[in-house]
């Protein structure tokens, strides 16, 4: 008992202390902060009664201030924004609207009331100083604690080099500790030395930028190699221009290998959709022998399932699209087992009339949602989490939105094989897909199968919908759009065949990838469209025709 008490003590005094060190630190930095503050404010107010042959060594005191408001200050300074009251001498932010000045003081950002031009003077400037401060503006991102921060501002550095900035980055690169960081700043001051070194800087230059895929190593190097003579050229020269050949054409290399794999990346993504499109349709023909011309407004209906969530849950974006899947698979799974048992039930085995029969459903739903809704488009807001890309490096990225689309399919395609190959829904569906009578002779509720075939097919379009209110409007005619593509998808695979819809889906949205750069998007469909006709010809049942009884 005494030790368990020992113990007790023991954590509960090292939970004090630690609270007592964590509370002083607070209290430290609170102070700390304020003592910034305070000393920022001293030296802002200073600003409207130094003379101009004293704003330097001031500007320099403001710059050395570890403030949030130290860059606002030297930015609004360098701008020509910073103002100050004549009356009371405030320094403010103002900005010209109509005949007056909008005004903000720049320590508390209060908006304070518009003033005539003459209520108001410039803090005094010149280009000398507004060189200076430049430099110190440089210098305060290119030490800031965030990353991204810090290449941003290296990056600007290498697009619009300035001397101030260059100085920078020589100073801070041997204490930058970040990978990344560092080795753009590398690159920045290469490609300094690219410009503006000699000949045998320049060639050094060049052999380190060889493998670098920045734009504008690649953009100066074209530049000094279309600046060189095309005849009668030094030794030099000649040197010069047959490295600098080299290596633009080793980065022209490296950048098309990029582009097959960025073009590769957009197919795959456009095939995903194709697939959340098609999956559906495919096991619905597949084992109804149905043609549904409404599969693509159950599509539609699941981006307006999408729509209506973020309206109705509007402080919810970022989760509104894992709500709405479970919430479009429902809306329009449970439409379609209503079109199943109201309409599709009566026409088995009259394929003509079925699509008729569909094609105005699809017609009816368009008309319903039209008056709902009205036949404008809507935005659907997509959440912080799927925006934004994934860079790799300087000329290829991967954006989120069409990543996770790619994960998201093939997700909801492994999950549909698995239902179809190990639950017994998935037996009976096979079982009534190769033989409806002798699955019935079996006791298997053929109607019943049919009507949750038809029910699963249309939630996954649902899906599909979800996918597409990321990557276009959602529309009345939403649905159209894909429905044909659906039925290329189908029929190229294999109907019934769920891993034939995949490569299908797959190769259809590649091709379309690779032909719309060269051919354009039109002429690219009309050459798959044709490709597709040629190739049913010689076989008729698709990449993966169904075997055995299932093909009888």
């Amino acid at each position: 008992m005494k030790r368990i008490f020992a113990v007790l003590f023991s954590v509960i005094f090292s939970c004090i202390i630690s609270w007592q060190t964590f509370a002083n630190t607070q209290d430290m930095s609170t102070v700390e902060s304020a003592h910034t503050d305070s000393t920022l404010s001293q030296l802002v107010n200073q600003l409207p009664t130094t003379k101009l042959n004293k704003m330097s060594p001031l500007v320099e005191k403001i710059a050395i201030t570890r403030d949030n408001k130290t860059r606002d200050v030297l930015k609004a300074m360098m701008e020509g924004d910073l103002y100050y009251l004549k009356a009371d001498k405030t320094v403010v932010i103002a900005v010209k609207e109509d005949s007056l000045y909008t005004i903000t003081n720049i320590l508390t950002t209060e908006v304070l009331v518009p003033v005539k031009k003459s209520k108001i003077r410039k803090v005094k400037t010149n280009n000398r100083l507004r060189g200076d401060i430049r430099s110190f503006i440089a210098k305060i991102d290119l030490t800031d604690q965030n990353k991204a921060v810090r290449i941003q501002a290296v990056k600007q550095l290498l697009d619009n080099p300035s001397e101030s900035g260059l100085a920078a980055v020589q100073s801070l690169i041997t204490t930058e500790k970040d990978d990344d960081v560092r080795e753009l700043m590398n690159i920045t001051l290469l490609l300094n030395q690219l410009k503006t070194g000699n000949h045998n800087q320049i060639m050094a230059a060049i052999t380190q930028l060889e493998d670098t895929l920045e734009p504008s190593v690649n953009n100066t190097m074209v530049k000094m190699l279309a600046a060189l003579p095309a005849n009668n050229k030094t030794p030099e020269q000649k040197a010069l221009a047959a490295s600098l050949t080299k290596v633009i054409s080793s980065i022209e290399d490296k950048r098309s290998f990029f582009g097959i794999i960025e073009n590769i990346f957009f197919g795959l993504s456009l095939g995903s959709v194709l697939l959340l499109a098609a999956i559906g349709l495919t096991i619905t023909f597949g084992v109804m022998g149905v043609i549904n011309m409404a599969h693509g407004e159950m599509m539609m209906l699941g981006a307006y399932t999408t729509y209506v969530i973020q309206l109705a849950f509007p402080n919810l974006i970022e989760y509104s699209l894992l709500m709405a899947v479970p919430a479009a698979f429902l809306v329009s799974g449970f439409v379609g087992i209503i079109i199943e048992r109201g309409v599709i039930r009566y026409l088995k085995g009259r394929p003509l009339e079925t699509l008729l029969a569909t094609f105005g459903i699809s017609l009816i739903l368009q008309q319903l949602v039209r008056t709902i809704f009205s036949p404008l488009n809507r935005q659907v807001q997509a959440p912080e989490w799927m925006t934004g890309s994934w860079v790799i490096n300087p000329v290829f990225s991967l954006t989120y939105n069409r990543l996770y689309i790619i994960i998201f399919s093939l997700m909801v395609f492994f999950t549909l094989l698995l239902i179809l190959k190990k639950s017994s829904l998935g037996l009976h569906v096979r079982a009534v897909s190769q033989n409806r009578d002798m699955a019935r002779a079996l006791s298997i509720k053929s109607d019943r199968v049919d009507a949750i075939t038809f029910g699963l097919g249309s939630g996954i379009a649902g899906v599909a919908g979800v996918v597409l209110s990321q990557l276009t409007n959602v529309g009345p005619n939403l649905g159209q759009a894909y429905i044909i593509d659906s039925f290329l998808v189908v029929v190229f695979g294999g109907v019934g065949n769920l891993w034939g819809t995949l490569v299908a889906a797959m190769s259809l949205g590649s091709i379309n990838k690779f032909l719309e750069p060269v051919v354009g998007s039109v002429l690219a469909n009309i050459i798959v469209l044709v490709g597709l006709v040629l190739f049913i010809q010689k076989r008729p049942k698709g990449l993966f025709p169904q075997k055995g009884r299932a093909a009888d």
